[in-house]
């Protein structure tokens, strides 16, 4: 599906990156252990009861597919700013739950003090709107999530 953006320049992509430093740091934990596990099997003369070297298939398979994971969560958006809106990413099938929130629907914005939700109203009396976690978001990026939303609404 590759396809190609318009403008690029004129959007903002926020990745699921601060989730994905768990799953990179898991796979080089697993990646560690296999490795450990392949080499002390070296050793099976010595001491029998070493487990064998294919034990660290399971400790390697396991860091792959952490790894593919981190992968996807680091290059995949989560929530792109747009002329249009907000383009909103569901983990799960992101091409056929992707949801958009156009600027005009959008009365306010609101940030909590921790910067871990995005609360956008859709009335001026606040009782509609879009609750989003920003919790996946790097904490580094989320000030910028944050002024560059509340910034466009206002």
């Amino acid at each position: 599906m590759g396809t190609s953006v318009q403008s690029p320049e004129k959007e903002l992509r926020f990745t699921r990156s601060g989730q994905a430093v768990w799953f990179w740091m898991g796979a080089a934990v697993l990646a560690a252990a296999s490795v450990t596990l392949a080499a002390t099997s070296i050793y099976r003369d010595v001491n029998p009861e070493v487990p064998h070297g294919a034990w660290a298939l399971l400790p390697l398979a396991a860091a792959l597919v952490s790894a593919r994971l981190a992968l996807r969560l680091t290059r995949r958006a989560y929530v792109i700013l747009t002329p249009l809106g907000i383009e909103i990413f569901p983990f799960f099938r992101p091409a056929q739950g992707m949801r958009l929130v156009v600027w005009q629907e959008v009365a306010r914005a609101d940030v909590n003090e921790e910067r871990t939700r995005l609360t956008l109203h859709h009335d001026a009396a606040k009782s509609s709107g879009i609750h989003l976690s920003l919790r996946p978001i790097r904490a580094d990026r989320r000030a910028l999530l944050a002024k560059a939303v509340i910034g466009r609404v206002e």
